[in-house]
């Protein structure tokens, strides 16, 4: 368990220390995010036993050998099965099928939080839920998040076009994320009818290439069935409070970021998982993954949003022991957190 902490404490440290002196902290200084981010991708990939579905995807990786490329075009996330396929085909293991996809959630993340006023605190508030249990226990989704963080950036930096590109390879990685592409529409300035066609017609071209085959199997599954998930109305939850924060302080929010309709939106649909997740837990569960960088734009925008209230070091500090809390509970109590536990990692087996 005290891996984890101590992997929380390295952003906490960096973070307090980019408050402390007054923001003056390089923010675009590559070899600290370098160091982190290579850091964070190696405790990512190369854990051992490490996450509820891990049993799963040793089975995935195994039967890779029977089946020939073009047979791994057809699944139904073939980004993440192409990396399994040529992995297993070039006699190494899982753990640089899981490493490869730890790099790329890395980056993702890192690019996003590299746009947010206090960069370290964001990555702070992504450790205790995005890093150790989405990116440690559901690899696909967790990659799939990454290009959303990816994407979500671009579209902050008014560039369309890679967002539908990183969006589209989002879905080859967990289907899911086709849901995103329709928020490209709300990106603020000119030309909304020309985004609101060419968001139509990716997202038809992935809905038909990733969903429509599935569409039946997955309607009975998530709601004439009714999956449900543990923990679902927690997990929805954690997006529901920065989502009430960001509308009672909307005025502030429009009056430093440009992006206020964007967030909007997610904090709408963070709002409305609440309502939905009683009836269709797994369904709403999967999908609110995909709202929770409005936890990571939220909480490291909050000091700064409330500075003439608060001071900037005392919200910094409140919100980090929020997420020590978060840590905490979810280590000590969650229903499948022994999944987790304890951290193993292969490359220092002898040591842990």
């Amino acid at each position: 368990m005290i891996y984890y902490y101590i992997i929380y404490l390295i952003p906490v440290v960096l973070s307090w220390s980019y408050v402390n002196k007054g923001n003056n902290i390089p923010n675009r200084a590559s070899l600290p995010w370098l160091v982190i981010g290579f850091l964070f991708a190696l405790v990512i990939g190369f854990r051992h036993e490490v996450g509820g579905d891990w049993s799963t995807y040793i089975q995935h990786f195994n039967s890779m050998v029977y089946y020939q490329f073009q047979e791994i075009l057809q699944h139904s996330d073939p980004g993440y099965y192409i990396i399994n396929w040529y992995f297993s085909n070039w006699g190494l293991d899982i753990y640089y099928v899981n490493f490869i996809c730890g790099v790329i959630f890395m980056v993702g993340l890192i690019i996003f939080a590299r746009r947010q006023p206090n960069p370290w605190l964001a990555i702070s508030v992504a450790v205790p839920y995005l890093i150790v249990v989405i990116a440690m226990g559901y690899t696909r989704q967790a990659v799939s998040i990454g290009f959303v963080f990816w994407g979500l950036a671009a579209l902050e930096k008014n560039k369309f076009k890679q967002f539908l590109v990183l969006l589209a390879l989002a879905a080859t990685f967990h289907k899911s994320a086709v849901i995103m592409i329709g928020l490209g529409v709300f990106l603020q300035g000119k030309g909304k009818l020309t985004r609101l066609f060419a968001v139509g017609i990716v997202g038809f071209g992935l809905w038909s290439s990733f969903l429509a085959q599935y569409q039946d199997q997955l309607w009975k599954n998530y709601v004439e069935v009714q999956m449900q998930s543990q923990g679902a109305m927690i997990r929805v939850a954690m997006n529901l409070v920065p989502s009430i924060i960001f509308i009672l302080y909307h005025k502030a929010w429009k009056l430093k970021y440009n992006d206020y309709t964007f967030w909007y939106m997610i904090a709408i649909g963070s709002i409305a998982s609440v309502f939905f997740v009683t009836f269709a837990s797994t369904a709403t569960d999967r999908v609110a993954l995909y709202f929770t960088p409005i936890q990571v734009v939220v909480y490291s925008r909050l000091p700064y949003l409330l500075q003439n209230k608060i001071s900037i070091k005392t919200t910094t500090a409140l919100i980090l022991l929020y997420y020590l809390l978060v840590m905490y509970v979810w280590l000590n109590y969650a229903s499948h957190a022994h999944n987790w536990l304890p951290y193993q990692s292969s490359l220092f087996e002898n040591i842990l």
